[in-house]
């Protein structure tokens, strides 16, 4: 049996859901995956195919303290005239470093939505993000893959995401 162990966060910009899409998707996640504690940095992105727009493409992220994790995009459904959500979807696989000894995979999901009122409503200006990242523990590693998540991942997920939202934001 597979141990999976999820964490999922929102946050609101006020960018229009195309614009929040079209910039959010293929930013690069250096700069705004710090390290937090035991969690490393993102340091580089090597090897990327394609402009991170299309399902296939795929990048290998250069961890500080040596690790590395390869990201492989399955899904990307630009905001819809009619819903007005778009979504992408990308696996993790192929760590390197400490955190291969716990995880076998990962898979990281994000929803933009119209609308940042928040009650949840589509009536305000801006873009709701959800952010849902699972990562698929080792056997006999998903008390220790929890405990990460829950101490750690969780609240670095918050971290990560407002400095995602200011620059969209800013770039608005």
């Amino acid at each position: 049996m597979t141990t999976t162990v999820s964490a999922t966060r929102e946050g609101v910009t006020t960018a229009p859901v195309e614009r929040a899409f079209r910039i959010g998707t293929p930013l690069t996640p250096v700069g705004f995956y710090p390290r937090s504690g035991p969690l490393p940095a993102v340091v580089a992105v090597h090897d990327q195919t394609g402009a991170w727009d299309a399902p296939g493409q795929t990048r290998r992220l250069e961890l500080s303290g040596g690790g590395a994790v390869v990201e492989t995009l399955v899904r990307v459904e630009p905001p819809g005239p009619i819903d007005h959500t778009g979504t992408f979807v990308y696996e993790l696989t192929d760590f390197r470093g400490p955190l291969r000894l716990l995880v076998r995979g990962g898979i990281a999901e994000w929803w933009y939505s119209a609308g940042g009122a928040s009650d949840g409503s589509t009536q305000g200006r801006g873009t709701r993000i959800s952010w849902r990242y699972t990562f698929h523990a080792r056997a006999g590693a998903g008390v220790a893959v929890h405990a990460i998540v829950v101490v750690f991942w969780g609240p670095y997920m918050n971290r990560v995401l407002r400095g995602i939202v200011a620059e969209l934001d800013r770039r608005a």
